[in-house]
């Protein structure tokens, strides 16, 4: 199939790659022309594991191509698959702008008999007004349909999500239009789920707030943990292993962020409010993950008094593991209280220092390792788990220190290795802290 795909983002160029990799001949679109250029050459602009292979892989054999022109892009394309980004408004409601932009391209150049996907998370109703938007600029009358096909990717395991996903999720009040969307997916042997447009676009949503919630509640638990002296760890795998509630998403830590959990939670909140539905339960979600980013400066409060002075170590900084995605993410937060409360940070992450100066600026210092961040350091946050922090050199890393105290946002390091440390104060998230030759 010929298929076009507006939007080079995470999701747009996952999609893009991955439906040219079964066998596709896809072309992506985005205004963004340097961009292009960049992808015309195999260089991407995220940071994904596999893509880059991937990318220059079906470029090469001819199946993927890139373009910034809408009329080139959209010339023949059986599929036109819309992946653009819905950002958050200030109100909490998702801005449609970048949508509605492409919906205008789409209606100049769309071809008779076309099916319109959109895989942009949106509120429900927004097919039917894309539609209407797509019709209104077409210079004549043509016939197309519009299908709502939700994605599911994580950061860090977008291919294995696309590839070899939990279900696909086909949205159409159209049945040929359905065909046609399932014939496009059939090679990667997944589970179909098939519903009408305003189901599948509630389905996104809904799960998302879903998985949000599930983070809130282990959180607030192992906040009560630490209160009583229980450990979450063992609480959480007790629960987990219950099949009506599963391990997934039960990992205690300093909270969620990205681009999907902070702003679907407010979007599906605020279509609630606008039809009247009380669904307050959401407010407390929010509340308790805005409070979970702050934990790591509390606890370090709790322990200096002040934090005046002190030299902070970052190991992290994106929001989460394998991505370079700054989005929401903790470290931010955890930034500014640190600097507005007097004390000096030094950050480093694999991937993510680069996206972080777009947002922090020069108010942190950046370090080029692990050994240069905690060098000197009164205290170490670990705020992403990454595999480099889970394998740390725990001795040589508070050797390095000027005092070996390390907060561990992520519950990290496993107690059997905070043994061979010397002398250490390791304060995690939910169960009791350890300190190990302290005065």
């Amino acid at each position: 199939m010929k298929i076009a795909i507006l939007g080079t983002g995470y999701v747009g160029l996952t999609t893009g790659i991955c439906l040219s990799e079964i066998g596709h001949y896809v072309t992506c679109i985005d205004i963004n022309e340097q961009k292009i250029k960049n992808l015309q050459v195999g260089i991407s602009p995220i940071y994904e594991p596999g893509l880059d292979e991937l990318l220059v892989k079906n470029a090469l054999e001819e199946r993927l191509f890139f373009t910034s022109s809408f009329s080139e892009g959209l010339e023949s394309a059986e599929i036109i698959i819309i992946a653009v980004g819905t950002p958050q408004r200030n109100d909490g409601a998702a801005d449609l702008s970048y949508l509605e932009g492409a919906a205008v391209h789409i209606g100049t150049h769309i071809q008779p008999n076309t099916v319109v996907v959109i895989k942009s998370t949106v509120p429900v109703g927004t097919n039917e007004y894309i539609k209407d938007l797509i019709q209104k600029n077409c210079p004549k009358e043509i016939s197309f349909e519009i299908v709502s096909n939700p994605e599911f990717l994580r950061q860090g395991s977008a291919i294995k999500d696309t590839m070899k996903a939990d279900r696909i999720v086909i949205g159409s009040e159209n049945e040929q239009a359905r065909e046609k969307i399932k014939e496009m997916y059939k090679p990667l042997n997944v589970p179909f789920i098939m519903t009408n447009i305003r189901s599948a676009e509630m389905i996104k949503y809904a799960s998302n707030a879903f998985l949000a919630s599930k983070i809130s509640y282990i959180n607030e638990i192992s906040n009560l943990c630490e209160a009583v002296g229980a450990n979450v760890e063992d609480v959480a795998k007790g629960m987990g292993k219950d099949f009506r509630i599963g391990e997934a998403f039960l990992h205690a830590g300093i909270g969620y962020g990205g681009s999907c959990f902070p702003k679907d939670v407010k979007a599906l909140l605020y279509t609630a409010k606008l039809n009247g539905v009380n669904f307050g339960f959401l407010n407390e979600v929010i509340a308790i993950n805005d409070h979970q980013h702050e934990l790591l400066v509390e606890k370090a409060l709790k322990r200096f008094g002040s934090l005046a002075g002190k030299k902070i170590a970052l190991l992290g900084l994106s929001f989460k593991p394998e991505t370079d995605d700054m989005r929401e993410a903790p470290s931010i937060k955890i930034s500014r209280a640190l600097l507005s409360l007097g004390a000096k940070v030094s950050a480093y992450d694999p991937v993510a220092i680069e996206n972080a100066k777009h947002i922090l600026g020069e108010t942190i210092e950046y370090s080029s390792s692990v050994k240069e961040a905690v060098n000197n350091a009164d205290a170490v946050f670990i705020v992403t788990e990454w595999n480099e922090f889970k394998e740390l050199d725990l001795k040589s890393v508070t050797e390095s220190m000027k005092n070996p105290i390390i907060f561990d946002g992520r519950n990290c390091i496993l107690d059997s290795k905070l043994r061979d440390c010397g002398t250490v104060e390791y304060y995690p998230i939910g169960k009791p802290s350890i300190l190990i030759n302290v005065m």
